[in-house]
């Protein structure tokens, strides 16, 4: 492959015919054979990825499992760590999407910005901590502040759904009287009404 950049032990080791490719530190782009215009900065990563393509890491283990996944992008110290085929994520801080491994366009900006998600597609989250409902859901929006959170998911989140008083919620799938829903007692997962 051409226009290729390496700087680090091992990085870009296995390449063969992938181009324009950027990796530096140990390790960096070390496993990739044949993808393209991937930028790894950072010790290990992208380390696994093979035939990625588009992908841009930068933060010790950013992707570091990333094997075929597209067009994603990682910032911060193992971030989109687990990801292994799912495209066009992007993450930013400290472990975001760390669990993530099939999901794809989701995006996550925060300290563990949706560190749970593993198969859900098209979430959202922003702020320290923030996760969604459900690891395994798509389209869900999870925003943080302290203990005050909002959230946007399936089903009622009574009994199911943690969160500080005055926290909302709104069901993606409710109808008159089952779509919002505020937190209006107790520390746990119950004091939700609808409104």
């Amino acid at each position: 492959g051409g226009s290729n950049t390496a700087s680090g032990r091992e990085a870009l080791y296995s390449n063969t015919t992938g181009s324009k490719n950027t990796a530096v530190g140990r390790s960096a782009l070390k496993n990739s054979t044949v993808g393209t215009e991937n930028t790894a900065l950072g010790y290990a990563a992208l380390l696994s990825n093979t035939t990625g393509s588009f992908n841009t890491a930068s933060g010790v283990q950013a992707l570091r499992s990333n094997t075929t996944g597209v067009n994603n992008t990682a910032s911060g110290r193992a971030a989109l760590y687990s990801n292994t085929t799912g495209a066009a994520n992007t993450a930013s801080g400290y472990k975001a999407l760390f669990s993530n491994t099939t999901g794809s366009n989701n995006t996550a900006s925060g300290y563990q910005a949706l560190f749970t998600n593993t198969t859900g597609s098209f979430n959202t989250a922003l702020g320290r901590d923030s996760s969604a409902v459900s690891p395994t859901a798509d389209n869900q929006i999870a925003i943080r502040a302290g203990d005050t959170k909002w959230y946007s998911s399936a089903g009622t989140p009574e009994g199911v759904v943690t969160a500080g008083v005055g926290s909302m919620y709104t069901n993606n799938t409710g109808g008159a009287g089952t779509t919002l829903y505020v937190k209006e007692s107790g520390t746990g997962n119950t004091g939700w009404a609808a409104k």
